[in-house]
């Protein structure tokens, strides 16, 4: 099966807040896609089961609801592949993945340098330094 969206990796908490109890809880997202994103948990879910999910580490939090396109038995459980139901929400993850990089940034700064910056001072700096080295957002790979 051919992808429609090119993947990147991702290491975003995660929330789901509805569909199958045994789903709801924190995950993580391991990759994410202009359609959707993909991630572990320890229970299998039937294609096409529509899910809510959030990631609360930015504020306002991000919210969505998302359908599951795939279920795949791992190593450590399953790997779910979910879509997001509206297409605007793919660019909105992709920005919450960069506010996110740019957190790491500056926790990164603090421990490593000792600097303590503002997110804003981080997120400039963050841009200078890995812009150019985050992945684009369309399939052609254009920005």
């Amino acid at each position: 099966m051919m992808r429609h969206f090119i993947r990147h990796p991702a290491d975003i908490p995660i929330e789901i807040s509805a569909g199958d109890a045994s789903l709801r809880g924190q995950h993580h997202a391991n990759n994410l896609g202009l359609g959707g994103l993909a991630f572990h948990c320890q229970h299998e879910v039937d294609p096409g089961s529509v899910i809510g999910l959030s990631i609360p580490v930015v504020r306002p939090v991000f919210s969505t609801s998302a359908r599951v396109v795939w279920c795949r038995a791992g190593q450590f459980g399953y790997e779910l592949g979910v879509e997001f139901l509206d297409p605007d929400d793919a660019f909105r993850a992709r920005m919450v993945e960069q506010v996110c990089h740019i957190e790491e940034y500056r926790q990164a700064v603090l421990r490593d340098e000792g600097r303590q910056i503002t997110p804003e001072e981080a997120a400039m700096e963050w841009i200078e330094k890995h812009a150019a080295e985050f992945p684009s957002t369309g399939p052609d790979g254009v920005h």
